[in-house]
């Protein structure tokens, strides 16, 4: 896996993690599900990298 795609990923999860917390501090609890939806998405991703790259190994 390359590394732009690891910062990628890793931007992503940020990302979700944000959101979560914003959706935990407003109280909103779409924003919050959001988040956690957008951190399982990019750990998927890399999950879904680190599976090719085994294989081209």
């Amino acid at each position: 896996m390359s590394l732009a795609d690891k910062a990628k990923h890793k931007a992503e999860e940020l990302v979700g993690k944000a959101k979560e917390a914003a959706g935990k501090s407003t109280d909103d609890r779409y924003l919050e599900h959001e988040g956690r939806a957008d951190q399982s998405k990019a750990n998927l991703k890399d999950a879904g990298e680190k599976v090719k790259d085994a294989f081209r190994d």
